[in-house]
């Protein structure tokens, strides 16, 4: 990852964000190719609560975007994570854990409860996700399906202080899963 460094997304990034992420997503098993339409309804939304790139020179190679989440009733301090992207010729370098650890970082130090996501065990657990912890989800995702429910070890949730409240979570309206 040498030579790469993280910042907000600035006026300007919203065009190589988007090709980015479609891009990124196209070979991707568990996309639905609506990734990149999900980052702009976010932006547009004013949803779009964090959104880090990853940049090498003058060209972005990652992104990260974070969003308000719910569980249960109440999503006060809570976020989602994704999706996130990073350029194919350049992924399994650390650019995504990178992103992920600055942002989770950002998030902690906003005074943030914590984060959700829907995605792999074996890849969020490095950053302290926990799945199975008594969170519930009902959108629906290709790969992570058990009947018509995410498997509830791919629903994770990380508190940055306590545990995570059990409850079934809630994406901001532009990820369409309500």
């Amino acid at each position: 990852m040498a030579g790469v460094t993280i910042r907000p997304e600035e006026a300007g990034d919203e065009v190589r964000i988007r090709e980015l992420t479609e891009t990124a997503f196209a070979t991707a098993p568990h996309a639905d190719g609506q990734e990149q339409e999900i980052v702009d309804r976010l932006r547009a939304a004013g949803d779009l609560s964090l959104s880090l790139v990853a940049v090498d020179g003058e060209a972005i190679v990652g992104h990260a975007a974070f969003s308000p989440a719910a569980i249960g009733g109440s999503g006060e301090g809570w976020f989602a994570l994704g999706p996130i992207s990073v350029e194919p010729s350049r992924q399994r370098r650390g650019i995504g854990s990178a992103l992920v650890r600055e942002g989770l970082a950002r998030l902690r130090a906003g005074g943030a409860r914590g984060c959700v996501l829907v995605g792999d065990p074996a890849y969020y657990a490095r950053f302290g996700f926990v799945g199975d912890c008594g969170l519930a989800f009902g959108g629906i995702d290709r790969r992570y399906v058990h009947r018509r429910y995410v498997h509830r070890r791919y629903v994770q949730g990380l508190s940055f202080g306590g545990s995570v409240p059990a409850g079934t979570l809630r994406f901001a309206p532009a990820f369409g899963l309500d």
